[in-house]
């Protein structure tokens, strides 16, 4: 370094410069080719290096490298590499001003730690995008875990930076934590409560991304779009958005109707009560309303809209009531969505209600005497 120092200084002087001068235009000249040497190195990454890594992920058959060593995150770490070269230069540049090199190195120190932390958190939300459909529990609990990780990593950085400004160790802020404790739980107290929340949910399978659930407390009834710490976000079949925390879906109750989309079909158990005084026995000994049972039974197996592999199923359900008769109709219907549904099921009752007269049965009905 000393001789490129006095090279420099010949050549300064060749310019007609003396005295302090000389040392001050010297001093300015590295400084500049400290930070353009610094510059010139994150170019190259960002318009050499990380092109050719991304064509190398892009070749391969794995899909994960090209998730997680995406652009973002490579282009990132790419800035990196300025403070590294300014970190190097530091002593070179500045040995004859310690002061200055304190400050420089300070700054570098907050940039280095910044970018880091940053390249880190890209990383992270890379681990966010493997799925973009409906997650396992594995899957919704590195969803969880990526959260917690990124909390994690911002408070590091912050106790990190602090560190540096007042010139301590990080290691001597944290442990001076742990008087304040109590203080971060409490500030902290609803991410805790979100992150015991959302470990619970993934771990009993209870809720996913994409699963159709109703929250009667919160006026909630629809797809699930979003699952944090601290919010499920719920997109209602009106397009209006819910949202309610884990918690209060741990500790309170929802319904979620994912398993019927999966197994297709929805059930719907209907009753009609038919006045008793409408039985009667033909000359083979068979009930009217046996027949009228065996009827809707196999009219359902061969209706388009009833999944006849699930058997229905057309009974009497209660002993006999003051009300009449019970019959109960069990069937599925391919339908999913409510507004279908509803109209397939009344299409069907409309048409057992009719039928039943076919057969010689009353439904019951009770007469109001309007004279009293």
């Amino acid at each position: 370094m000393e001789a490129i120092k006095i090279y420099m200084e010949k050549m300064i002087s060749l310019t007609g410069l003396t005295g302090e001068y000389v040392s001050l235009v010297r001093y300015v000249i590295l400084v500049v080719l400290a930070f353009l040497l610094a510059w010139l190195a994150g170019w190259l990454c960002r318009k050499l290096l990380v092109p050719l890594l991304l064509k190398v992920t892009h070749k391969t058959e794995a899909k994960w490298d090209d998730i997680i060593f995406n652009e973002k995150v490579l282009t990132s770490a790419s800035r990196i590499i300025p403070a590294i070269i300014v970190w190097v230069l530091l002593p070179h540049v500045f040995y004859e001003y310690p002061q200055v090199e304190e400050i420089v190195g300070r700054l570098t120190a907050i940039y280095f730690t910044f970018m880091t932390v940053r390249t880190i958190l890209e990383f992270i939300n890379s681990f966010q995008r493997l799925s973009n459909g409906p997650r396992s529990s594995r899957l919704q609990y590195l969803y969880t875990l990526c959260s917690v990780l990124k909390i994690l990593m911002i408070f590091i950085c912050v106790i990190v930076v602090v560190a540096i400004i007042i010139d301590k160790s990080p290691a001597t802020l944290f442990a001076g934590l742990g008087a304040a404790s109590a203080i971060l739980m409490l500030a902290f107290q609803d991410t805790i409560k979100g992150l015991v929340a959302g470990i619970r949910l993934t771990s009993n399978d209870m809720l996913h991304i994409g699963d159709w659930i109703t929250v009667p407390s919160a006026g909630a009834n629809g797809k699930v779009e979003e699952i944090s710490l601290t919010m499920v976000k719920i997109r209602n079949f009106d397009n209006t958005i819910v949202t309610v925390t884990p918690q209060m879906l741990v500790d309170g109750a929802f319904q979620n109707w994912q398993g019927m989309i999966e197994n297709e079909g929805r059930k719907q158990v209907k009753k009609v009560y038919y006045d008793f005084r409408s039985l009667k026995v033909d000359e083979d000994g068979v009930a009217n309303i046996t027949k009228f049972r065996q009827h809707i039974e196999q009219w359902l197996k061969e209706h388009p809209k009833v999944i006849g592999e699930k058997n229905p199923l057309v009974k009497l359900s209660e002993a006999p009531q003051p009300s009449g008769c019970c019959v109960e109709f069990v069937f599925w219907l391919y339908a999913q969505d409510l507004v279908t549904f509803e109209h397939d099921t009344s299409d069907i009752m409309e048409y057992i209600y009719a039928k039943g007269a076919d057969y010689g049965l009353q439904i019951y009905q009770q007469v109001i005497n309007n004279n009293q």
